[in-house]
């Protein structure tokens, strides 16, 4: 189960914004995580990490999207709960029959 999340959505949003219009300037871009960070009450790594997985979304840098990254969740779970059936299957012997059936 996920950790719950320490900042709302908007302010998020609002950090990330603020962040990528600032780089963009540059006079603003240096000490710009720390600078809007601060402003915001936010630790600078985290806004960074907002900032690059914001860019990886939008296909400006290479990496896994979130929508990704949710669907392997998804996967994963999906992989676990047919394992775990598979091996109490195993473990009765209704595997071995139903193999036997076809």
């Amino acid at each position: 189960m996920a950790a719950p999340r320490k900042y709302p959505d908007e302010l998020r949003e609002r950090a990330t914004r603020m962040a990528v219009q600032s780089r963009r300037d540059p006079s603003t871009r240096s000490g710009t995580f720390r600078r809007v960070g601060e402003q915001l009450g936010i630790n600078p790594e985290t806004l960074r990490n907002w900032v690059v997985q914001a860019e990886v979304d939008e296909g400006h840098r290479p990496g896994t999207t979130t929508s990704e990254s949710q669907r392997l969740v998804e996967l994963e779970k999906e992989v676990r709960e047919l394992r775990r059936a598979n091996s109490m299957a195993d473990s009765s012997g209704e595997r071995k029959e139903l193999c036997e059936l076809l």
